[in-house]
């Protein structure tokens, strides 16, 4: 399922024909394209009869099961949204095969709830074991989301384990190795003061989330708002990140491939570039995300940190490339979605950087997972004592007692 998939939104990505990476590089009949996928989007949405808010990755993780019924709508239109150029991953399309094929599989067998809870994350690790070229990263990433408890761990983890290395290797025989080593970072020796740079990137990771997030609700505010049916929204998000990938064409599609245009052409990308690619990227993936289109966080979220890094290289050419982006690939990511570790793991992968180089990347993703962590906490609170004030105060009035009291 998942080299199915991969190949046809490969091959149908293929109008995308390796433009320049600065200014206005693009081609004006994008906009075209984006936008009659989001024509293509909208309809079979409707056709399909797809909800208008569809649960993401990581809910579906927490709640362990995948309403089947979506599977098929899910697909479709995810493969329309990326080869339309949305910037989305496939991670939702792919998730949602292999754990609704685990939720189809646990209902037919009539298996209990802990069991079906279970084979649903197999389902899961099974769809992502030839895409991240990783059985370590792919089970650790479902049982870091999903945090099974008690027996349902120690069978996710064997389960998921089987699941994923017989996936890797029917992918890897026929695709290869597709994700590991992917982006090359110029080599650097290790030094006690990279230790504490892992903080301050970690506190600019989050700051670069708290952002990302601010403009994904916006976004989902502004189309729920807008008095247009499904179909014309999606349409309208597809002109919109059409127009926003003529003008800066390393925003388009999930991210993945531009990401090594970013790092490979890092010394000749301008300050002013390196901005307006980052905030654009956070732009088309809120756009993407709010007009309809059906897509994964985690591809985006990768080129937003590893951009982000590369920017902080440029303002600070005392910290070296391969520690900056490193520690942003993991450390955005890392604090937008509950998976701090595996995102270590992720980066430490997809960069081969040594053993050692591993430490602030640590560091940075604490860093980013914690402060963000605090700043939802603080955001709560702050809203719970809006809604107390809110609250009439009670009508009753206490009779006074003898002495006038």
């Amino acid at each position: 399922m998942g080299l199915a998939f991969v190949g046809v939104i490969d091959f149908g990505g293929e109008w995308y024909a390796a433009p320049g990476s600065g200014w206005f590089s693009g081609h004006w009949w994008w906009v075209a394209v984006t936008a009659a996928a989001g024509v293509v989007v909208g309809l079979l949405r409707r056709l399909m009869h797809l909800p208008e808010q569809i649960s993401g990755l990581f809910a579906d993780l927490k709640s362990e099961q995948v309403d089947t019924g979506l599977v098929p709508g899910i697909a479709a239109v995810s493969a329309v949204s990326l080869i339309g150029g949305a910037s989305l991953g496939p991670e939702k399309a792919l998730g949602a095969m292999g754990g609704g094929a685990g939720t189809w599989l646990a209902r037919r067998r009539a298996l209990g709830k802990e069991d079906s809870q279970v084979t649903t994350l197999v389902g899961f690790t099974g769809a992502y074991g030839g895409l991240f070229s990783s059985t370590v990263i792919v089970v650790m990433l479902i049982l870091e989301a999903a945090r099974p408890g008690a027996q349902r761990f120690l069978k996710a983890l064997v389960g998921g384990v089987v699941a994923s290395s017989v996936s890797f290797g029917i992918y890897f025989a026929i695709a290869g190795a597709v994700f590991l080593d992917a982006y090359q970072v110029p080599p650097y020796d290790v030094e006690d003061w990279q230790l504490l740079v892992g903080i301050p990137l970690g506190l600019f990771a989050a700051l670069v989330a708290v952002l990302l997030v601010t403009f994904v609700s916006l976004a989902s505010r502004l189309f729920g708002r807008l008095k247009l049916s499904a179909t014309a929204k999606s349409t309208l998000g597809g002109v919109v990140f059409g127009l926003i990938g003529v003008a800066l064409p390393l925003t388009m599609f999930s991210g993945s491939d531009q990401l090594k245009t970013v790092l490979k052409d890092a010394g000749t990308l301008g300050l002013g570039l390196l901005i307006a690619v980052l905030i654009a990227k956070m732009l088309a993936f809120a756009v993407s995300q709010g007009s309809g289109f059906v897509g994964g966080p985690i591809f985006p979220a990768l080129f937003i940190g590893g951009t982000a890094g590369v920017l902080v290289h440029h303002v600070f050419p005392s910290v070296p490339l391969g520690l900056a982006f490193s520690c942003l690939l993991a450390a955005v990511p890392g604090s937008v979605a509950p998976t701090p570790f595996s995102m270590v793991l992720m980066a430490a992968f997809l960069t081969q950087v040594g053993a050692l180089q591993t430490a602030p990347i640590l560091i940075a993703v604490i860093t980013a997972f914690l402060t963000t962590e605090g700043l939802k906490y603080l955001v709560t609170i702050r809203k719970q004592a809006r809604a107390a004030a809110r609250q009439p105060a009670s009508p009753y009035k206490p009779e006074p007692d003898d002495d006038g009291s």
